[in-house]
């Protein structure tokens, strides 16, 4: 819902959890801290903003938006809101950030699409993050002190200038979910394959929509049946660049459990025409909300036999041991981009975050295997019976794939033989 400036002034919005306004503010309105003893959710995004002032009156603010405003520093007035886990400042144009401005108590820090070239040291104090989405600024490398973030989970460094990538953060205990395309250290690789003009299609109705762009149904003449098209919106996204998405998408080959690609498209914007899914594949899950941060969410009363989770775990370890032959890393394996049947027939999707890496370096893969890992887990705790002897294989390779030491988790090939 959102609120107006006019309501704010009145007194209308006295006792209120959550607060949005956009009316190309230019200033912070001072009426808001007549809110200071109820708002914990602040979304002031898309307005004019270049500075804040202290906002320590607000003591229960727990998430606050900043996104598409005017900053070009980064902001400290949050210091002292020790309540603080989600700030999102995506979008404006900050290249500095100073030493020690930011609580502790963060845990999802978004600076997507921003003009940084360095962080601060004192990041690493943030012990307490798990999301880390730092797509489309101008950075060279992470400060060391990030070794302590033992909590980190996901990390978002695509479309900067890394030439490579520290061993620490592959090293990370908790580290599931990374993308780095569009960096001098994952290099695009670029496949021949059929190319159909936009007027070849047919565009019928929108099928689903992500970061990176639309997906459509659409009638191929040339080809001479039902495909699905997706346009990319050509924007930085948390992801990366969509030009990386589409050439992934080309490079990984063929395997039974990924959508094929059939064609580019030449179009003033990039576009892929692909295999037409049937509409009996439904999302195995749903993605993260506030509360989960880094973990998938799921239909209430959602439950799997435990010879189901064996069969989804099996086609998912087999395409990914099919990517990471290919040095390809997915970088978003979640149930959210699997598409599933009541046959638990799968498919992995979306490839938004895939990134190339350097053949031979296994540790890459066994970042992924934790998201494997962690998937497994989800589903395996929806199992209604746990005494069997599959359950109880299951579980261990669960544990053995979320082990903290990176290095001991098997490879996706070892995986694939214990299933």
């Amino acid at each position: 819902m959102i609120h107006t400036l006019e309501e704010l002034r009145s007194g209308l919005l006295l006792g209120i959890k959550k607060l949005k306004i956009v009316e190309n503010l230019e200033e912070f309105p001072e009426e808001i801290f007549s809110l200071a003893e109820s708002l914990e959710f602040l979304d002031l995004s898309g307005n004019k903003l270049y500075s804040l002032p202290d906002l320590s009156q607000l003591k229960k603010l727990q998430i606050a938006f900043f996104s598409n405003n005017l900053f070009t520093k980064m902001p400290s007035a949050f210091k002292e809101c020790t309540e603080l886990y989600m700030l999102g400042m995506k979008a404006n144009k900050i290249e500095k950030f100073d030493e020690d401005i930011l609580p502790l108590s963060i845990s999802w820090l978004i600076l997507t699409d921003n003009r940084l070239k360095k962080l601060p040291d004192s990041i690493g104090k943030l012990t307490k993050m798990q999301k880390f989405p730092l797509a489309g600024n101008q950075l060279e490398t992470l400060p060391s002190t990030m070794q302590a973030m033992k909590n980190l989970e996901l990390i978002r460094l695509s479309a900067n200038n890394f030439k490579e990538l520290p061993k620490w953060l592959l090293e990370l205990p908790k580290l599931a979910w990374m993308a780095f395309s569009g960096n001098p250290c994952s290099i695009s690789k670029e496949t021949n394959i059929k190319v159909l003009a936009m007027q070849d299609l047919e565009l019928d109705k929108l099928l689903g929509e992500g970061a990176s762009g639309k997906i459509y149904r659409a009638h191929s003449k040339e080809l001479n049946k039902i495909v699905a098209v997706k346009l990319f919106k050509g924007a930085v996204t948390s992801d990366g660049y969509a030009k990386d998405e589409m050439n992934a998408c080309i490079s990984i080959g063929e395997h039974p459990n990924l959508i094929k690609v059939l064609a580019r498209l030449e179009h003033k914007h990039l576009g892929l025409v692909l295999e037409f899914i049937d509409s009996a594949f439904k999302n195995l899950g749903n993605p993260p909300n506030f509360e989960t941060c880094s973990r998938d969410t799921y239909k209430e009363g959602l439950r799997f036999t435990v010879e189901e989770v064996q069969k989804i775990a099996q086609k998912i370890a087999s395409v990914c041991a099919h990517l990471h032959a290919h040095s390809i890393m997915h970088g978003d394996l979640y149930a959210h981009n699997i598409l599933i049947n009541e046959k638990k027939y799968c498919y992995l999707g979306d490839f938004g975050a895939a990134s190339f890496y350097e053949k031979g370096n296994e540790l890459y893969e066994k970042v992924e295997v934790l998201a494997f890992g962690n998937l497994l887990e989800d589903l395996l705790s929806r199992v209604y019976e746990r005494e069997s002897e599959l359950y109880m294989k299951l579980s261990y390779l669960q544990s053995n794939c979320q082990k903290q030491e990176s290095l001991s988790r098997p490879l996706f090939i070892d995986i694939l033989k214990n299933l």
